[in-house]
């Protein structure tokens, strides 16, 4: 079973990489994969700058987790996907944002994915 929940928790940095490579190299297809326009400036130097570091770090901190063994790299990828659920929801509730549910929804379950990978593949307590 550490076996394959290892393996989901590679998937996850797998993926997130993929998409913070994509906001560096192409980020008209994933801006529009997250309901955005690209924008011109520093509007677009944000975009590309805060989402492809966003992203990055997520996989920097989910592989550090697990190649080093340590509890403590699986909670900032926790927490910053916690807070982005909790953001968009906010965004719903005050300023009138789409509810994203399918984002929300996959925010959430990676962080149960992630907090079962600090459970069970960590190597200290």
């Amino acid at each position: 079973m550490n076996k394959i929940l290892k393996i989901v928790v590679a998937l996850l940095a797998l993926v997130f990489a993929s998409i913070g490579f994509r906001w560096l190299v192409a980020p008209e297809g994933v801006a529009a994969e997250f309901g955005m326009t690209l924008m011109q400036g520093l509007g677009l130097s944000s975009q590309i700058g805060d989402l492809g570091a966003f992203f990055l770090s997520l996989a920097i901190f989910i592989l550090l987790a697990l190649t080093t063994g340590r509890r403590t790299w699986y909670y900032p990828p926790i927490i910053l996907l916690g807070l982005t659920a909790i953001m968009r929801t906010m965004a719903w509730m005050f300023h009138d944002a789409s509810l994203a549910v399918d984002m929300i929804a996959v925010e959430i379950i990676a962080c149960v994915v992630l907090y079962l990978g600090s459970l069970r593949l960590a190597d200290e307590d």
